[in-house]
């Protein structure tokens, strides 16, 4: 990765933080003045508990696919070496491949089950 692309990406990524708690910097209050109720704090906790949902489910789908991935690359790694065993190596590739995407289903589930 590129320098010039590194210092975008940081860019991009510091004004998506800025807008993402500009709605909450500029939120009109109901009777004007300033209160101490919940709709004053910065982020409310439904509101934290949503982004919480959000990033965990977000994080499972990440962490699914790099498991899938990786155990795909190793498995035609493997069939290449030794191709008389690609029938035993495909197996089980597909099914501990099923079980992470099992788990990973699950862990989206509760994370957008948080998140309502």
């Amino acid at each position: 990765m590129s320098k010039k692309f590194s210092k975008i990406a940081l860019g991009v990524m510091v004004v998506g933080f800025a807008l993402m708690f500009t709605p909450a910097a500029f939120a009109d209050q109901a009777d004007g003045a300033a209160s101490h109720d919940e709709s004053s704090y910065f982020m409310t906790t439904d509101g934290a508990r949503k982004l919480g949902g959000a990033i965990g489910a977000g994080l499972a789908v990440i962490g699914g696919a790099a498991g899938i991935g990786r155990i795909g690359g190793s498995a035609v790694e493997s069939i290449a070496r030794q191709p008389e065993a690609g029938g035993n190596i495909q197996t089980a590739m597909i099914i501990t491949a099923a079980l992470i995407e099992g788990a990973m289903l699950f862990a989206i589930v509760v994370g957008l089950l948080a998140a309502l």
